[in-house]
């Protein structure tokens, strides 16, 4: 796993977001194997490889609304984290999982309050309550599935999945750390 630059001032490390529910490094690889890679193949690439928030890009891409299950969440000092997955809303396929840390300063309090709340995806709540943002790619990976992984995404240990790091600004400060993988059944079925 490597450290990926976004800006001249900030660095996201996926161990930074791995972390935050899997210890290094045997947790790392509960969750999985994480190889950084230049280009994901198609279909994948439409699906990751892009600047925009991937509540949007994964309701495009079936036609269909998506709601967020929070599989735990913790909270230290200004930062909250959590690990979800993202869920079709009428036929119930699992289509993204991710761990997303954001510092909670960034945002109005009404804000960070529906957030917190766990009833909608994170996209979805910024773009409802148009705060200025820009997601900005940091990184795309191959990943191996480990046993967690595994089991959140109905995988089998070991198959191959792709997914992204991801950095959103919220009124041009950097407050939102993404780790995004798509289900390989996204890919495909549309």
């Amino acid at each position: 796993m490597s450290e990926v630059a976004f800006s001249d001032d900030s660095r996201i490390d996926i161990r930074d977001l791995l972390n935050e529910f899997y210890d290094e490094p045997i947790g790392h690889s509960q969750l999985g194997e994480f190889n950084p890679v230049e280009r994901v193949p198609a279909p994948y690439d439409s699906l990751l490889d892009h600047h925009a928030h991937m509540t949007v890009t994964v309701e495009s891409h079936y036609d269909e609304k998506v709601n967020v299950i929070v599989h735990r969440c913790q909270r230290s000092e200004a930062w909250y984290a959590r690990e979800i997955s993202l869920v079709t809303e009428h036929t119930g396929r699992i289509v993204q999982y991710g761990i997303v840390r954001l510092d909670t300063r960034a945002l109005d309090d009404e804000v960070w309050k529906q957030i917190e709340s766990q009833s909608a995806p994170l996209g979805r709540v910024l773009i409802e309550h148009n705060v200025l943002r820009e997601v900005q790619l940091c990184g795309l990976w191959e990943v191996h599935a480990g046993e967690s992984l595994a089991e959140l995404m109905r995988l089998d240990v070991g198959g191959r999945v792709y997914g992204r790091t991801a950095l959103i600004y919220c009124d041009r400060a950097p407050a939102i750390e993404l780790l995004e993988i798509v289900s390989p059944t996204s890919a495909f079925e549309a």
